[in-house]
């Protein structure tokens, strides 16, 4: 089922559970879900004003100005 999360991560969620760091998803991007694999570096950069929808291979396909009553 297709859902619309949102967050304004554009980066993982480092822990420390035993010898070496893990990283989980903060950006809901990942195709490794929980698991941080580097797909937030697609939203480095946005633009704070606007709302970006991601297609399944992690490109913007929308960008609207949030409070826009067209916006998803």
């Amino acid at each position: 089922m297709p859902r619309l999360v949102p967050s304004d991560r554009d980066g993982p969620i480092r822990i420390n559970p035993q010898d070496k760091p893990v990283f989980i998803c903060g950006c809901g991007l990942t195709r490794t879900f929980p698991f941080c694999d580097g797909s937030h570096k697609a939203c480095k950069g946005e633009d704070l004003n606007k709302l970006y929808v991601y297609d399944s291979d992690g490109g913007a396909i929308k960008r609207r100005e949030i409070g826009d009553p067209k916006a998803p």
